[in-house]
């Protein structure tokens, strides 16, 4: 019989309890520099490492609390990185339980630190009204303080809003935060800070055209890789590179685009971080997409969904779906690609993420169009209309216009009495004649009908034509603005 046992089983010695919050300081060093499993290393005289409870038996409130403080965040990251199922599920479970005990032993900034880890949880899961519940409750403790908490709860709140395409509201809180983070010391903190800004100014870059915020972008990006370098933090440092590149993609350098991905991955690959390599090949595959070497995109996205269902990033597997979704249509694998685009949206939505299902969505009805009935087409038409009912991004607001205007246009067609003879194509066309211009004419001519038979309420209007009201609306503000005239006053709603 052996009688040996670990550290983590037998009761704790004095001399190790005493080691314990030097420990968990030397861990969260660690882990701020990126590097999670020497962290977790750290602290193996009390825990098994990730998937594993630590050893808390014995231990006063204020070391066991910060035990799983620290133990909780390392399964977020270290869960994250290698897409281990459950991982972010326990992480939540050990940092609400220091949570608790923190509050209990009155010691707030250690709550606020507990909490903010818990809304990173909750973001990478998909569920983003409880991260802004949970950062909400910080922001509001912390009041005036400008402590590092604050900070990273600023942070994260920003990081939320533009996961949930709210760039506009992420950058509101980028720019009140920026001259707080400017007197900040922590490196890795204030990377993190000009990386997410970059991404909130790319994308209204590229969604808006302006040629100001992707310069911004840039000069952030630089910044950040700065910040990372001097805190030693590969991971970050990678991920900022899959950021340059996909920005690349999007301004047809493709050639640039691919260098930094290449580097962004051997970074990240580096440090074992599976699930940074995994949106790597998301970034890689969007932009094969752009380029038009679409078998390249598909082999790249395929490659990421099968890493992102390893774990439980929910947000990011809806995203990386949507990706094989549209690769898989532009090969003409139409049942495939509508099988991975309703997946997409069923997992963004039931993690709590709107957004992520909407797009998927949109992406149905611009790749699949052609080859769905009537009703389907209007079925993913009320799902991306509903999804996206809070977003702010033009572009995405410019796409779910187009796609009312797509299936307004089957509805007329499917309409159109079958008993109509069809009236035969002259062999020549008139002088200018345009078929984009006559679908427009013939379709505001139906509008203004429809308009003048309900009294100008677009609401009656849509109803006579058989779209939704905000579908109406957005064609009127956009392709038909000379008939907002006809449509009665907008009536302010009342604030609750």
């Amino acid at each position: 019989m052996n009688l040996q046992t670990s550290a983590v089983d037998r009761e704790f010695e004095t001399p190790a309890l005493d080691n314990l919050l030097p420990l968990c300081e030397m861990a969260k060093g660690l882990e701020e520099a990126g590097e999670f499993e020497m962290a977790e290393e750290t602290l193996r005289p009390f825990w098994k490492g990730v998937s594993h409870r630590p050893n808390s038996t014995g231990l006063p409130d204020e070391a066991k609390a910060e035990l799983l403080l620290r133990t909780g965040t390392l399964t977020g990251w270290l869960g994250s990185a290698k897409q281990i199922p459950g991982s972010q599920e326990l992480a939540k479970d050990l940092i609400s339980e220091s949570s608790s005990l923190f509050e209990s032993i009155g010691f707030s900034e250690r709550v606020a630190e507990a909490r903010v880890n818990l809304a990173v949880c909750y973001w990478r899961e998909g569920g983003l009204d409880e991260a802004r519940v949970t950062l909400r409750l910080v922001l509001d403790s912390l009041h005036e303080s400008r402590s590092e908490q604050k900070l990273r709860a600023l942070l994260t709140s920003a990081i939320v809003e533009s996961a949930a395409t709210r760039d506009r509201s992420a950058l509101v809180i980028y720019e009140q935060a920026a001259p707080l983070f400017e007197s900040g010391a922590n490196h890795s903190l204030k990377g993190r800070f000009h990386t997410s800004y970059a991404t909130v100014l790319r994308s209204l870059g590229t969604s808006e055209n302006r040629e100001d915020y992707i310069d911004r972008a840039l000069i952030e990006y630089t910044a950040a890789s700065y910040h990372f370098e001097l805190a030693g933090h590969k991971r970050f440092q990678g991920r900022v590179e899959n950021n340059v590149g996909f920005l690349f993609a999007t301004l047809n350098r493709f050639t640039e685009a691919q260098e930094h991905l290449t580097r962004a991955r051997a970074l990240l690959l580096s440090v074992s971080d599976q699930g940074g390599a995994a949106t790597v090949e998301d970034s890689r595959a969007q932009a094969f997409l752009l380029e038009g070497k679409n078998e390249l995109a598909e082999n790249s996205a395929r490659s990421a969904v099968r890493l992102f269902q390893k774990g439980g990033e929910q947000a990011l597997l809806a995203e990386a779906l949507t990706t094989h979704g549209k690769a898989l249509a532009r090969l003409a694998q139409f049942s495939a690609a509508r099988a991975t685009l309703n997946q997409a949206i069923e997992i963004a939505r039931t993690a709590g993420h709107p957004e992520g299902g909407g797009i998927a969505a949109v992406t149905a009805i611009e790749e699949l169009g052609t080859q769905l009935s009537l009703n389907i087409l209007e079925e993913y038409y009320r799902n991306a209309e509903e999804l996206l009912a809070h977003s702010q991004n033009r572009s995405l607001k410019t796409r779910l216009g187009e796609c009312a205007r797509r299936v307004l246009a089957a509805e007329l067609i499917e309409a159109k009495p079958s008993a109509e003879p069809l009236r035969s194509v002259p062999a020549t066309m008139p002088p200018g004649f345009s078929l984009d211009a006559e679908v427009l004419r013939y379709e505001g001519t139906l509008i203004r009908k429809a308009l003048e038979d309900s009294g100008g309420s677009v609401t009656r209007a849509a109803r006579l034509l058989g779209v939704t009201h905000q579908g109406l609306a957005f064609i009127l503000n956009g392709r038909h603005s000379d008939l907002l005239a006809i449509r009665t006053p907008v009536k302010k709603r009342r604030r609750s």
